[in-house]
């Protein structure tokens, strides 16, 4: 565990090298929040939509913000095959697993602090105050190992500039539409719904709305798609590390 920890702290400082990353993965976020609460206001009482409701929109802001995690994880890892870096890993004592948890640890920090300031940015905007929000931080912790999973395992597999798109630009695009946070999926109904069920954003969506309200009861089994998914990635982004490790 011990040489786990201290890859995970070289990748800390890795991370932490780039302030105006972390610095977008949450502040867009938060203008996404103003400015949906802002057009929300705009709109005469009981006819705006239900999803820009601040009760509704922060918990599904803080998880779209959740979905920068995979380009971070995604260009990390990139970069780490394409120098000499890599293979100085390959001597080393750990196992893919031992990777790839060395690689999720530094940013699940980021994570409930991403989260954690979005809830408080949304605050003022009339989203009350109770210890229901520290639930729904924590209950946030499954989708962002699904990101951060879906980061390693692309950038396990394509390179530094591929990632940027795929993870940056695509999969970010595809968590925002299949998430229920802008519009309901049901009103599109057919395959797109289908989908949007099948995939894990909008359960996370849903876990993350049933646990700032309070409704624990609610919460599963939302929860247990997403964590099946965080698990199986995880359990995949090893799998993959592994066989391209062998390759070298």
């Amino acid at each position: 565990m011990n040489r786990t920890l201290t890859f995970a702290s070289r990748n800390t400082k890795e991370i932490t090298r780039d302030p105006l990353t972390l610095i977008f993965g949450v502040a867009f976020p938060l203008v996404l929040l103003l400015l949906l609460s802002a057009i929300n206001r705009a709109i005469p009482d009981g006819h705006g939509p239900q999803n820009f409701q601040i009760q509704n929109l922060a918990p599904g802001i803080t998880v779209f913000g959740l979905s920068f995690l995979s380009l971070f994880s995604s260009m990390l890892i990139a970069k780490d095959r394409t120098t000499s870096f890599v293979l100085r890993l390959f001597t080393s004592p750990l196992r893919p697993a031992e990777f790839i948890l060395g690689y999720t640890l530094p940013l699940l920090p980021m994570a409930l602090i991403q989260t954690l300031i979005c809830y408080l940015a949304a605050l003022p905007l009339g989203l009350k105050a109770s210890a229901d929000l520290l639930v729904a931080v924590v209950v946030n912790l499954p989708i962002a190992v699904v990101f951060i999973a879906l980061g390693l395992l692309f950038g396990t597999v394509l390179n530094e500039k591929a990632v940027g798109g795929v993870c940056g630009a695509l999969l970010t695009n595809l968590s925002a539409w299949f998430s229920n946070i802008w519009f309901d999926t049901s009103m599109v109904g057919g395959a797109f719904e289908t989908v949007a069920n099948i995939l894990p954003f909008s359960h996370a969506v849903k876990a993350a709305q049933a646990a700032a309200a309070g409704s624990y009861a609610a919460i599963f089994p939302d929860l247990w798609v997403v964590i099946a998914y965080a698990a199986v990635l995880t359990v995949a982004a090893s799998v993959v590390f592994a066989v391209k490790l062998k390759k070298m």
